[in-house]
């Protein structure tokens, strides 16, 4: 469950990453959905950071050594 909430959110990220290139590409540089594709693309990086440390401390995960 964990390791496919993980992937989802890995896959919401390369969407957002996606979507910001096509709006920078199409020449909507200066317009607010580059903005909110970065915002969108941090938020998720950030929540992902946390999900992971809380899944490791609970023990759900493990890191290789």
């Amino acid at each position: 469950m964990i390791k496919a909430l993980i992937v989802l959110i890995l896959a919401a990220i390369v969407v957002s990453l996606g979507s910001g290139l096509l709006h920078l590409v199409k020449g909507e540089a200066g317009s607010k959905r580059v903005a909110n594709a970065l915002t969108v693309r941090v938020a998720l990086s950030v929540l992902l950071f946390v999900l992971l440390f809380v899944a490791w401390k609970a023990g759900l995960i493990t890191p290789n050594q």
